[in-house]
């Protein structure tokens, strides 16, 4: 029988679901040694993949450090604070955004022939690609939890030297890494607080 996405499509998730990707969510700063198998890994991009895009351009790039080899090249590239916890973590996860995004955009967006056109200009493709690949980033992030992962997300780390050692010769840049696996309590900060509605948002 096919899936009747009409039939959920208006429904909320359930209590426990909204727990586990928001509320009762945390980073992680530690890692269990539970493997992450390539099968989730491939589950877990073929979820990311389907966030919205502008004009579905999907620049995000992704790259799933897995092995001492791989790792061995990453770490020292973190920042010194990252670093423990990065090499404990099962995987770290390298998400870039392609600057020539829009070369794809033929096969990616049909409906408009010409959408390679409006992305000619080298600033204004680098501002899409960076705010795209960071909704991917986001999208990325709640797709691990909803698949019983955990995540913890990193801006700390030599963004020149990534890009030197994990996309040479390509018009691909690091924006962020995220670590992976199933986190434990240990280094577990208690949860920040976060803005009330009254002071982050406004009807008009």
């Amino acid at each position: 029988m096919a899936f009747d996405a009409s039939a959920v499509r208006d429904r909320p998730l359930s209590e426990p679901a909204l727990a586990q990707l928001f509320t009762e969510a945390r980073t992680r700063n530690a890692w269990s040694d539970r493997p992450v198998s390539e099968d989730l890994l491939h589950r877990l991009y073929d979820l990311t993949k389907f966030g919205p895009t502008a004009v579905n351009n999907t620049p995000a790039r992704f790259v799933f450090v897995t092995s001492p080899e791989a790792k061995a090249r990453l770490i020292p590239l973190m920042s010194e604070g990252n670093q423990a916890k990065s090499l404990q973590a099962p995987v770290n996860v390298i998400i870039g955004m392609d600057l020539d995004f829009h070369e794809q955009l033929p096969v990616l967006f049909p409906h408009a022939p010409g959408a390679r056109d409006w992305f000619v200009d080298e600033a204004g493709r680098r501002e899409s690609a960076f705010r795209n690949s960071s909704l991917q980033g986001g999208y990325f992030l709640l797709a691990a939890r909803a698949l019983g992962l955990d995540v913890g997300p990193m801006s700390g780390f030599d963004p020149a030297g990534v890009k030197a050692e994990f996309f040479p010769g390509t018009a691909v840049e690091p924006n962020f890494v995220v670590n992976l696996g199933y986190g434990t309590d240990e280094n577990l900060f208690p949860r920040s607080p976060r803005l009330a509605f009254e002071e982050a948002a406004a009807i008009l």
